[in-house]
């Protein structure tokens, strides 16, 4: 029994630095959230069957912070979001939800906070990310996720113009208020102050 545990450690270990080196790549460097981001991963796809080794065309994956975990999972996954296979959910929370698009499976796999951890204190343990047991790294729970159509990969299902600034608006973004349709933009205000 030890030699097997010993085999599936090794493998494991193997599979981990393949899929790390890949998110180094990608991100830059190896941080800690790229080492979680790469366990996280491989957690998710490892629980729906999926192999993280390989092109995963089915695969939809939502991450809920805009931080280095989220480029390990766009990296080791291949998701993105001109394909609409990633989708961005700014929750601030160490987070994804891993979905099989076909059998409509999926999970969420979320850090267990460290209370009282310091950042230093994190680096220091960075090291030992690969070797930590995941039950204490991560919650993982099965989660039903509806994907309505518009947010399918594929072609645009939907078109509108903005009738106060004239772009074109996909998917079903546009905004109607007694029948003036607006981008959210216009409609709330916009991240950016235009120069004229």
């Amino acid at each position: 029994m030890k030699l097997v545990n010993n085999s599936i450690f090794l493998r494991f270990m193997s599979d981990f630095e393949t899929l790390l080196e890949k998110a180094k790549a990608f991100h830059g460097d190896a941080c800690p959230g790229i080492l979680m981001g790469t366990r996280m991963t491989m957690a998710g796809m490892r629980e729906l069957g999926m192999n993280p080794m390989e092109k995963n065309r089915d695969l939809i994956v939502y991450v809920e912070i805009d931080r280095c975990a989220t480029d390990a999972i766009q990296a080791i996954t291949g998701v993105t979001l001109g394909h609409r296979t990633l989708k961005f959910r700014d929750y601030g929370k160490f987070a994804a939800t891993f979905v099989d698009s076909r059998s409509g499976k999926a999970v969420r796999v979320t850090a267990i906070p460290k209370k009282g951890e310091k950042e230093q204190d994190f680096r220091a343990i960075a090291q030992n990310l690969a070797v930590v047991p995941e039950s204490e790294l991560f919650t993982i729970q099965k989660v039903t996720v509806t994907i309505p159509d518009e947010d399918l990969p594929g072609q645009p299902t939907h078109k509108e113009f903005c009738s106060t600034c004239g772009e074109q608006i996909l998917d079903n973004r546009e905004m109607n208020t007694n029948g003036i349709i607006q981008c959210k933009n216009c409609a709330f205000g916009s991240y950016y102050i235009a120069i004229e």
